[in-house]
């Protein structure tokens, strides 16, 4: 993805909707070049289209969550990357940052082999050069293109591996991290008990928001990686709570 392409996802999900005219304005490009923006922004389901506007997805869309802060989530992807080893087998559930964690180990790496519940990473990342792929069976989720419930359990105890990403929705200093989907929480609970280590992959805005879910205590999580931008009374507390915190440049 371009800079320019990158500003673009920014201002569509500012504007929710907002005309092609307006864009090439604030971007300082022709329509014509905004339309080409646009047809491989599509493509990647990032964006929509109607006549003469671009316009976000549903709101709970993973594809309308990857776009926002989508720089920062690909440098924390990036970052997680560099945890995975050449010929490792690892785990990740259905969010965004993950999504982009998928490429950059495809991308980056020799031989990894990826087991999720995540449909929509699978497809994502099917024309990549990765080992392997495993699908975890259970019931669709739409929106998150992610599979859940009782079923996620009794295919993930068939594995082991060392590590396990995840993303999460939220963060309570008193008690730890947060989602919004209680099915959610219960495959990533799955997912995790099948796991050495779980890592979470946020960027600084998941803490200064509380979900209703306890996705994870403290004495549940090896490592966060995370942005600059998270404070430095977050990372206090992550210490006091032995958590190792990967920030990202």
């Amino acid at each position: 993805m371009t800079e320019r392409q990158s500003k673009l996802i920014k201002l569509v999900n500012l504007y929710q909707k907002i005309e092609v005219s307006r864009l090439a304005e604030l971007l300082d490009v022709s329509q014509v070049t905004i339309r080409k923006d646009l047809d491989h922004l599509e493509a990647d389901g990032l964006v929509s289209r109607e006549h003469g506007y671009a316009l976000i997805k549903s709101a709970n869309d993973i594809n309308t969550r990857l776009t926002i802060n989508y720089d920062t989530k690909l440098r924390i992807a990036t970052k997680a990357a560099e945890m995975v080893s050449n010929g490792e087998t690892v785990m990740l559930e259905s969010g965004s940052t993950c999504a982009l964690l998928a490429e950059q180990l495809a991308r980056l790496k020799k031989d990894i082999t990826i087991i999720t519940n995540s449909a929509y990473i699978a497809i994502r990342i099917r024309e990549l050069p990765i080992r392997k792929v495993i699908l975890l069976g259970g019931e669709y989720q739409k929106d998150y293109q992610g599979m859940v419930g009782p079923l996620v359990r009794k295919c993930a105890r068939e594995f082991f591996v060392d590590k396990f990403f995840v993303g999460t929705d939220g963060f309570i200093p008193d008690a730890g991290f947060t989602c919004d989907d209680l099915m959610r929480v219960e495959t990533m609970k799955y997912m995790a008990d099948s796991a050495n280590r779980t890592i979470i992959l946020a960027d600084s805005t998941k803490f200064t928001r509380k979900g209703v879910v306890i996705q994870s205590t403290f004495a549940d999580i090896d490592t966060i990686c995370t942005d600059s931008g998270v404070s430095q009374e977050v990372i206090d507390i992550l210490n006091r709570n032995h958590i190792h915190v990967e920030i990202t440049e």
